[in-house]
């Protein structure tokens, strides 16, 4: 790793956004790099936006990513991937979206009008982005929950350590707090895999 590596992770209250970010830090950290992360979130219990930085490498200077430096924009809801896309670096950026539309509080008090295609808005920005539904794969399994297992699967081949030494470490935290979940979640991070296509 000859530079640092920068994670978006950015989505609603609730949908694990901060434990996909705290999984990553510990990946990155056993593979003996130095980890900074940061999150914020806005009215997390209410529907708001939750967003956590997660940065790795050799050295680390500073916990925060500059706009325009993200290598990968994870996006738990399409519209705050849509949002946060400026964050992503040119070339070689990716978006990891879940297809989900969640409108936020702004939307439903009509202040604001949901956006009528974010991952086509992505795109029209430059960067590449992947889009799939993270809800139909974790529903699928049985477990709505898994969404955060089939995110970190989708974005596992873009990262600059082994897809296995991330699916490792999510396996084990499940192992330790919920082993009848261990396997279901080495399932739902394999076809997170699957459903990031070509890398």
């Amino acid at each position: 790793m000859s530079r640092t590596t920068n994670i978006l992770v950015v989505g609603i209250g609730g949908q694990g956004v901060m434990t996909a970010a705290e999984i990553l830090a510990q990946t990155a950290a056993a593979q003996a790099c130095e980890v900074k992360k940061t999150e914020v979130a806005g009215m997390s219990q209410r529907g708001g936006v939750v967003v956590s930085h997660v940065r790795f490498g050799v050295k680390v200077l500073s916990p925060e990513i500059p706009p325009g430096e993200a290598d990968v924009l994870v996006g738990f809801e399409a519209a705050e991937a849509m949002r946060w896309s400026h964050y992503l670096r040119r070339p070689g950026g990716v978006a990891m979206i879940n297809r989900l539309r969640l409108a936020p509080p702004i939307v439903s008090l009509g202040l604001f009008d949901y956006p009528g295609d974010p991952v086509a808005a992505v795109r029209e920005r430059g960067f590449e982005a992947c889009d799939f539904d993270a809800g139909e794969i974790a529903r699928e399994l049985g477990d709505p929950r898994l969404v955060n297992t089939v995110m970190l699967g989708a974005i596992s081949g873009r990262l600059p350590f082994p897809a296995e030494a991330l699916k490792d470490c999510v396996v084990a935290r499940f192992r330790a707090r919920k082993p009848e979940l261990a396997e279901l979640n080495a399932r739902a991070f394999e076809l997170g895999w699957n459903a990031a296509g070509d890398r």
